[in-house]
């Protein structure tokens, strides 16, 4: 079935609700008033830009952007500003799944572009503290990050 803007503008708007609601409700760990204010006026600019969109802007392939911007965070961190987004999005049945990014690098073996690279070096160590990855996947997932370096230098 076709996307079309509209719908999928709307459908990001209400995640946006959830995630402003769950910063709201249940703001992460040692997490600054301030800091917390700012993050939620960026999700409210984000959902006007969403919904009020320049007309060149007015793409799927511009709203993938806005998607990935909105649930970076969801998609990275832990604790239970994350679980109730992720139960709230599940209740509303808005389609978005929660994904291990890091894990599908491990399981693939290879970093595919500069995000997925730009990724794995802000989560390697935190991963590990957090448990999410062992040692050794740790280990396995720094010497993925090398080769893609030598892969980009090549390149170069």
């Amino acid at each position: 079935m076709r996307q079309d803007y509209e719908t999928e503008a709307i459908k990001l708007a209400k995640a946006i609700d959830i995630a402003i609601d769950s910063f709201n409700k249940y703001p992460p760990k040692d997490s600054k008033k301030e800091n917390l204010d700012h993050i939620i006026s960026v999700y409210y600019e984000w959902k006007d830009s969403i919904l009020n969109p320049e007309p060149k802007y007015k793409k799927i392939a511009s709203l993938k952007y806005s998607v990935q911007d909105v649930f970076t965070y969801f998609q990275e961190a832990l604790g239970e500003t994350v679980e109730y987004f992720w139960r709230q999005i599940a209740k509303e049945n808005l389609g978005y799944i929660r994904e291990d990014k890091l894990r599908k690098i491990l399981i693939r073996g290879k970093i595919k572009g500069r995000i997925e690279y730009e990724l794995a070096i802000d989560s390697v160590v935190v991963a590990e503290q957090d448990r999410r990855i062992t040692e050794q996947e740790s280990k396995q997932l720094s010497k993925i990050i090398e080769e893609f370096e030598a892969r980009e230098k090549k390149t170069k």
